[in-house]
């Protein structure tokens, strides 16, 4: 068993099916406590790389450590300590939550499964609805109840794949409050795959894989530098035409918009203020913006489509 300061730690992970690479050469490091974000497009590696980490996959190249343990040879050991949430709803949909929550535990080998069952349904407020059958759960409830039994054998590290995918924004913002709580008062660690910005936002760090390559990784404010982006915000009326003008000038990389207005990103500062300023009419009201993270991220993934 290997010490480190980190939950995980692997070098040049590598996946292919059929002869098609879907994680290629990714590297990751993941403190004992942190909350990672791990983003990309549907197809891009991700739940490739979490299968790989909890032992359902064996890399075909590569090596390194998850909580301190082998990812080529001790699978059986990283299993026992991982809550894996995946993106579809796994449990029984035809047994009521309690009766879920039980067979999981005895799955875990967990010792006292009726003590253990009811302090994980009261920590997670499921006390009320144990009696209903999972199928009835709305998709919050079913999100919280997949939680929960991610957390019966008290794992050092969590595994989550788009967890909040279908849900309200209430009960993602009730479920983030919850993996912050267990990060900072029980110090697990969390590895979450996401769509929303909102949510990369929460996390301590983050990494972008694109169909199988990782393209960036470190703080929001790191990956912001590193991508060196300018980018302009504009208001006013008929924003589609002067998008499509504005994208016949090279200078100008990226037009998103935004609701009422629109970002433009470009990464040659002098040069995509002059193709601007043709543009600085009375009917267009601009200001210069900081870049997002969802600029940068999208001007990922557009660059990363010709790797397809």
């Amino acid at each position: 068993m290997q010490n480190s300061q980190y939950a995980i730690d692997v070098k040049n992970i590598t996946k292919a099916f059929s002869g098609k690479v879907v994680v290629n050469n990714v590297d990751m490091q993941v403190k004992y406590g942190d909350i990672y974000g791990f983003l990309g497009p549907n197809g891009s590696g991700k739940t490739t790389f979490l299968r790989m980490l909890c032992g359902l996959l064996v890399p075909d190249a590569g090596e390194g450590y998850c909580l301190g343990h082998d990812v080529l040879k001790e699978q059986d050991l990283i299993k026992s300590q991982i809550g894996y949430m995946t993106q579809k709803f796994s449990l029984y949909e035809d047994l009521s939550v309690r009766e879920n929550m039980e067979f999981v535990a005895k799955l875990y080998g967990v010792k006292n499964v009726k003590k253990d069952v009811k302090r994980v349904l009261e920590e997670h407020s499921l006390t009320t609805r144990q009696e209903q059958l999972a199928g009835s759960l709305s998709g919050g409830w079913k999100q919280r109840l997949a939680l929960a039994a991610c957390l019966l054998h008290d794992p050092k590290l969590l595994l989550l794949d788009e967890p909040t995918a279908g849900v309200d924004p209430l009960a993602r913002r009730d479920f983030w409050d919850t993996i912050h709580h267990l990060s900072g008062d029980k110090g697990i660690t969390v590895l979450v795959t996401t769509h929303y910005m909102d949510e990369a936002e929460r996390c301590h760090r983050l990494a972008y894989l694109a169909y199988g390559d990782m393209l960036t990784k470190g703080t929001i404010d790191d990956i912001i530098l590193h991508e060196g982006l300018n980018t302009w915000i504009v208001k006013g009326k008929n924003l589609l035409s002067l998008a499509i003008e504005l994208k016949k000038f090279p200078a100008v990389e990226q037009v998103l918009a935004f609701g009422n207005v629109m970002h433009i990103s470009g990464s040659d500062e002098a040069k995509l203020y002059k193709t601007i300023q043709k543009f600085m009419l009375p009917e267009y009201s601009w200001s210069k913006s900081a870049t997002t993270i969802e600029d940068v991220f999208i001007h990922l993934m557009k660059k990363a489509k010709d790797n397809y």
